[in-house]
């Protein structure tokens, strides 16, 4: 069952979600902004399809405890390797359609993506807002050597099954198919936020190690790595760059640090 939901805002949008009977979504803690009174709300450390999930089923029915547990650390360590929340909040009407809204940590645009059975979709670790319950939250590992080369990390969040999810990134959002454009785009690394399974992810150096790409290097901003996305599917760009964002708000700290002194 496709999520309904309604983006509004300019400079800083959120997405406001309407759950039907039988509908939950799941979110990051700190993403919740509203809700109206009859969407109950519950903190759970398991993710939705996942090892943890289904082991809590069977320990409520006379399964293991023990293994339960185990599989529910496992899983909240995946999240913490991956920059999310220890737990998930979890939302669910009652007594007819409720109304439940959420925003990013940045400002930005965000995106309702439709996935469904044989196609998942990947995105980084901090796009996730929220999801419909029927869909199945796992963590990708993009390889050490891929991380490391891009500079922005080697852990994506993947999800399986079908229904929508809700994804943000900073400034404007694009979304483009990379067969459009020849088969394969490349792209500053910190640009992507989500991309379908479709869509083959790496990273390859900007050309022969002479002296043009020591100059990239040192004064174009990307290093001698750019990320190409190859395939046919969909891929979703942001405007404002992971490391410019962050650095921004480390400068804000400092400067506040220093008027705080004054």
């Amino acid at each position: 069952m496709t999520l309904t939901t309604k983006i509004t805002g300019g400079f800083s949008e959120h997405v406001t979600c309407q759950l039907d009977p039988g509908q939950s979504v799941f979110a990051d803690a700190g993403k919740f902004r509203w809700k109206t009174t009859n969407v109950n709300l519950e903190t759970r450390l398991s993710t939705p399809g996942g090892t943890a999930d289904q082991a809590n089923q069977q320990a409520q029915q006379g399964g293991s405890f023990l293994k339960a547990a185990f599989a529910t650390a496992t899983e909240v360590g995946k999240r913490v390797i991956s920059g999310q929340s220890l737990a998930f909040q979890w939302f669910t009407p009652s007594g007819g359609s409720g109304l439940v809204s959420f925003a990013g940590v940045e400002p930005g645009q965000v995106r309702a993506i439709e996935v469904e059975s044989g196609v998942g979709w990947r995105a980084e670790s901090r796009a996730l807002i929220c999801a419909e319950g029927s869909v199945h939250y796992d963590i990708d590992w993009a390889g050490f050597n891929l991380g490391r080369r891009s500079k922005e990390g080697f852990i994506f969040e993947h999800f399986t099954g079908e229904g929508t999810v809700i994804v943000a990134g900073g400034g404007s959002l694009i979304e483009m198919n990379p067969a459009d454009y020849g088969g394969k785009i490349q792209v500053h690394a910190g640009a992507v936020v989500a991309f379908s399974d479709s869509v083959n992810f790496n990273v390859e150096r900007i050309g022969a190690l002479n002296a043009q790409t020591i100059m990239t290097a040192a004064f174009g901003g990307t290093g001698i790595n750019l990320v190409t996305l190859s395939g046919d599917g969909l891929v979703v760009l942001q405007s404002t760059l992971h490391r410019e964002f962050e650095h921004e708000e480390r400068n804000d700290t400092r400067r506040d640090g220093i008027f705080d002194r004054l």
